[in-house]
Order: structure tokens, then sequence, then C-alpha cells
């Protein structure tokens, strides 16, 4: 594991390279969540899913990207400090320039995959969106782990509504919160937004390039009406889709490697990835 200062987009910009011992080929950018706003690199999210996917043979870079603002009124009741932060396009152009840099990189001799968990997930799909519009390189897979794609979610079916009411501790992302999320991410109403910052109102003809994608969800979980909405969409575009629930978990279990679900969704996501080299086509 080693730290690298890239000269990103908008300034210095920091990975983190976790090298695995016995390479398997492919490689994975990777990019944790915290609702744009916080969240860092040595959280479990980050650094023990890093680990864990070196240990299978997966070379992978971790983006330490650019915040978005703290407002002031939630770091008095988080008792968190107030942080001027940025706002979109600043993390979303710094995890493209973050694939690029590992592309060019001699870091893995396999294909690159990006993804991410939560916010990670969005920014990690914009991009890879965005790589798919231009002339690349378009990622090998996109894995995202419990997504948010939308700024204005859709409402739970009547199943998750009552999964959510009997347990109001993991009811936490609905329309409201998701919204506020977004705007102070952006900057700006989430209206006015354009596709790369909110990659779920891509349509599928905007989609027809995006890469193969493995995605799962949280359960007990209101962002996965986003993510199964996107599912809808890519799979309309024609993409090779593979989309699950990890039973039993909230949102954000893969912050809690304790969670025997923690372990199941890498080793999924692992498998897939192994899968985009050449060499490892016979893995399952």
């Amino acid at each position: 594991m080693s730290d690298q200062v890239l000269d990103g987009p908008h300034g210095p910009l920091r990975v983190r390279v976790y090298t695995p011992e016995s390479p398997a080929g492919p490689g994975l950018v990777w990019v944790h969540g915290g609702g744009f706003l916080a969240g860092e690199i040595d959280m479990p999210e980050a650094d023990w899913v890093a680990r864990s996917f070196a240990d299978r043979g997966i070379a992978v870079v971790s983006v330490d990207y650019a915040l978005a603002p703290f407002p002031l009124a939630w770091a008095a009741a988080s008792e968190a400090p107030e942080r001027e932060g940025v706002h979109y396009p600043v993390a979303s152009d710094e995890v493209e320039a973050a694939f690029r840099w590992a592309v060019d990189s001699d870091l893995a001799r396999g294909p690159w995959s990006i993804g991410g968990a939560s916010a990670g997930g969005n920014l990690a799909a914009g991009a890879a969106l965005r790589l798919s519009h231009g002339a690349g390189p378009v990622p090998a897979l996109a894995v995202l782990a419990y997504p948010t794609l939308h700024a204005v979610q859709g409402h739970p079916d009547a199943a998750l509504r009552a999964a959510l009411d009997a347990d109001p501790d993991a009811d936490t992302f609905g329309p409201d919160p998701v919204r506020v999320m977004y705007e102070n991410y952006l900057g700006g109403p989430v209206e006015s937004a354009e596709i790369y910052a909110v990659p779920g109102t891509a349509s599928p003809a905007q989609l027809s390039r995006f890469p193969a994608t493995i995605m799962i969800n949280d359960e007990v979980d209101e962002l996965r009406v986003s993510g199964e909405a996107f599912g809808a969409s890519l799979r309309d575009a024609g993409v090779d889709l593979d989309i699950s629930t990890e039973p039993g978990t909230r949102h954000g279990h893969l912050n809690r490697p304790e969670h025997p679900g923690a372990t199941a969704s890498i080793d999924r996501f692992a498998a897939r990835i192994l899968a985009t080299s050449p060499e490892n086509k016979e893995q399952p």
C-alpha cells in the first residue's frame, strides 16, 4: 500500500494504491461514500474494501476525492468542524482523472474497472458515463455498491416501505434528505444538474456504451429504489447487468466488515472483476 499525489484537474489529488501479493491481472479504481461531504480513504468502506480486493489478486486505486461543503448547521448538530468544500464537477473530475491515471500506469496488466459505494457509486457511474461518451478509456466493468443515482428519488414499493417502517434506524434516505444531499453537492437546484452528476437521469440512448455493471443493493435501504431504477435503464439500454440485494443489510454494509454480507458482496464483486481479464475467463 502506498499513497501518491497526482496532478489532478483541480490541484493535487491523493490516491492510495493497493498492490496484491499475487496479482491476478485486473485493476479497480474505487470510490468511498459519505453523502459527497464525508468519508475518507481510511474508513472501512475504502481501506478494508481495497485490502479485500487486493487479497483476491486485484490491484486497487482508492481515490481521496475533494468533499462537498459541510454546512454550519450540520456541523453544529454533529460536532464536526465546518468545511468550505467544493461542488460538482470537482469530485467527478477527480474520479475520472484517477481512472485515466490508473489505466496509463503499470499497476495492473489486465483491464481496469471502476466502482464505488453509495455516493461513491454515483461518482464512479458518472465518470464511467462521461468516459463512455468520449474517446474513453471505458471501464471494463462498473462495480456499484448501494449507489445513489437520482437526486429526485422515487418511492419504495409496499414491501420495502414496510421493512423501513419496521426498522426506523434504517429509514434515513427518503426523497427529502436525498434532495438536500444533492443540492449541497451540486451547489444549486437538482433540476439543472447534468447526467454525469445524476447518472440515474440518463436515458437508455445515453447509456448505450455504459460498461457492463454489477450492482449490489442493501435490503432495508430506500436508496435501493434508485439503484433498481438505474438497473432498469441499463437493461433498456442493453447493458450487461448483474443486480442483486444483499440479504439482511442496511445501507452501508461494506463499512461494517464484521457483517457477513460484507465479505459475501466482496466475493461476488471480485469474481466479476477477475472475469474481465482474458486470462481469468475460466473462473466463475
